[in-house]
């Protein structure tokens, strides 16, 4: 059984720590091994919130080393009923330019090789997953923007790669193309283990550049090093704002899909 000490657990860097009331680090031992780093667990507005760096502590973890089975689980452990896994990405269309954030509603898994499920046996379990993010948090996520002027795309598809490489310029213009908006490295498997754990996920998108494929588009300027760096600062400033003013309006109401997704899953 889970440990009821939060309700929601967010992935994010060392620089939202600070600003937790009664902040302390909690230690999660897991049937999957050790998490990225130890969860620091605070209060944001009367509500209790666990942090975990998904890369580590010194950004240490790249993409595709992520132990993210057992980030998810230990989250779930100590009773986290909704995750919001926001995540640096790069854009895919004109229109989504950086600075903004997406509210993405639609993931592409491009990943090979990442333990993506709890479920390897006996029990044959196949969870609902054509809704991969949680409507409610969204629309929380989006009135919260909105109020504090913050520019967002209030649907979008994100195509997670593998990494660490970025995409070949052939490959970006292919995911443009498609009509998606989002290019990242972490967001699968880090929804589909949140369903299967039957907790409800919110993903927040930093558009930090142009991927490859637009940045010599003549309707697209390029983007350098040092622009990408100073959106990225910038990002981190509205998304810890964001956050801070969503997390206690968060409705977590009991009646959603993921939170029960087990039921009538196993064979």
């Amino acid at each position: 059984m889970p440990e009821q000490q939060i309700e929601v657990g967010i992935f994010g860097g060392s620089g939202f720590y600070e600003l937790l009331d009664g902040a302390r680090e909690v230690t999660v031992t897991t049937p999957y091994g050790d998490p990225s780093a130890p969860v620091v667990i605070g209060d944001i507005g009367g509500r209790s919130v666990g942090f975990l760096p998904r890369h580590g502590r010194h950004h240490e973890l790249p993409p595709h080393r992520i132990n993210y089975r057992a980030n998810m689980w230990a989250m779930a452990q100590l009773g986290a009923t909704d995750v919001v896994l926001p995540c640096a990405a790069g854009s895919l269309q004109p229109d989504v330019a950086p600075g903004h954030f997406v509210l993405a509603d639609q993931v592409i898994d491009r990943t090979r090789g990442r333990a993506d499920t709890f479920y390897d046996g006996p029990d044959t379990t196949h969870v609902s997953f054509a809704e991969p993010y949680d409507a409610e948090m969204r629309q929380t996520a989006i009135a919260t923007a909105r109020r504090l002027g913050i520019t967002i795309h209030e649907r979008g598809t994100i195509v997670v790669i593998q990494g660490p490489r970025f995409s070949t310029k052939a490959e970006s213009r292919w995911f443009s193309a498609m009509g998606w908006e989002v290019i990242n490295m972490t967001q699968y498997p880090e929804v589909i283990l949140a369903r299967e754990l039957q907790m409800a996920a919110l993903n927040i998108s930093l558009i930090t550049d142009y991927d490859v494929g637009l940045a010599d588009d003549p309707d697209v300027d390029g983007v350098s090093h040092e622009a990408v760096i100073k959106v990225f600062a910038a990002n981190n400033a509205k998304l810890r704002e964001l956050l801070f003013a969503l997390v206690p309006d968060l409705p977590l109401s009991a009646d959603r899909p993921a939170l029960h997704a087990l039921e009538g899953a196993r064979i």
